[in-house]
């Protein structure tokens, strides 16, 4: 009877200790291999599957070397920081958001801050129609135990199942994952054979014209709450830094929504006022790409109506450079005013009934 006891103590303890010890070693790999960046920058060799926005950026922001930022959303993912060492000399790293609003832009300078580094310039993609909601929305849930400092809920990360799973046992298996730590850098939002005139056309939403009229002013409340919150502080914060903010292309048929729901009026007024705000900042440089006729009117750019091909990307890198299309006191009046006059003139029911829906 001694013996049955004692044996199914030694059992028991023997449990503990090795159910212990297997949480231990399954920690430290977590913590040495670190595939979402949260303590240190990625070991030289190991192949890390990058692909989560959301909980690898901030560790990126925190321990990446880096000079040069480019934030944004999928209208900025197409950038290769390959252009920007050549063209500038510049060391970049990619902390974009897919649909990004502008406290995903707040939160991730938070993390710059926080791995103290020393930016020399943000290129910062602005797509207002995100500009106009609640100054604490985000795009999508933050992992706040990725964000903040408590090393108690670091547990939600140290022992999760699919980041032990997908991105170390699986990496270690496959050796080839998907994507690479040149993926952080480079980039190609679609296959080429999506951007098409065709293509863009018959996947877009058609919708009915409504009779509603809205006030000019409608988006004013929520970009400026916006700007005052999560932009302006970020960019007054960092007065050595030079934030080159860019405005891109959509096309030409972007805006047919906002004409039917005449909605436009506002959207010249939010891109007014957005404009006048950032051109009063001393570290602002400010480019506007809507009205590039040339661009926006060839849907054989896009895949649909606002995403576009890579080749437009390597167009804007070129012009932060020559600064064609940069935004002054003295021009940016005329370039909203010729962009506006430009697609309120377009036929966008000639067009659309080049391909009658079935």
């Amino acid at each position: 009877m001694k013996s049955s006891t004692g044996n199914a103590k030694k059992w028991f303890i023997t449990t503990i200790l090795l159910t212990v010890l297997g949480l231990i070693l399954v920690g430290a790999l977590v913590v040495t291999i670190d595939p979402f960046f949260h303590y240190h920058r990625p070991l030289p060799g190991f192949p890390y599957q990058i692909d989560n926005q959301t909980s690898q950026n901030p560790g990126m922001a925190r321990h990446m070397d880096y000079d040069t930022v480019l934030i944004g959303s999928s209208m900025t993912v197409n950038f290769e920081a390959d252009w920007f060492r050549d063209q500038y000399g510049e060391n970049m790293i990619k902390l974009c958001y897919n649909g990004a609003f502008p406290k995903d832009v707040h939160n991730t300078m938070e993390q710059i801050d926080r791995g103290r580094k020393k930016v020399n310039k943000v290129y910062l993609g602005v797509d207002l129609k995100s500009y106009t909601g609640d100054t604490e929305e985000t795009k999508y849930p933050i992992p706040e135990h990725l964000h903040n400092r408590n090393l108690l809920d670091d547990v939600k990360y140290i022992y999760n199942k699919d980041v032990i799973l997908d991105y170390i046992v699986k990496p270690i298996i496959q050796r080839e994952p998907a994507t690479s730590m040149s993926s952080v850098y480079n980039s190609e939002w679609w296959m080429k054979d999506y951007y098409s005139k065709d293509y863009v056309i018959t996947h877009m939403d058609r919708v009915e014209k409504n009779d509603t009229t809205f006030p000019a002013d409608m988006f004013d409340e929520g970009l400026e709450s916006n700007l005052e919150v999560n932009i302006i502080p970020s960019i007054k914060e960092h007065g050595d830094t030079k934030f080159i903010v860019f405005m891109p292309p959509y096309s030409i048929l972007y805006w047919y929504e906002y004409m039917q729901n005449n909605q436009f009026e506002a959207c010249i007024r939010e891109y007014e006022l957005f404009c006048e705000k950032m051109l009063k900042l001393e570290n602002v440089e400010l480019y506007f790409f809507p009205g590039q006729e040339d661009i926006v009117m060839n849907l054989d750019n896009y895949g649909d109506v606002g995403h576009y091909s890579q080749e437009i990307n390597k167009y804007m890198c070129d012009c932060f450079g020559n600064g064609t299309c940069k935004m002054t006191q003295d021009n940016y009046q005329e370039m909203i005013a010729a962009w506006a006059d430009m697609v309120k003139n377009f036929d966008y029911e000639g067009l659309l009934a080049e391909y009658p829906v079935e």
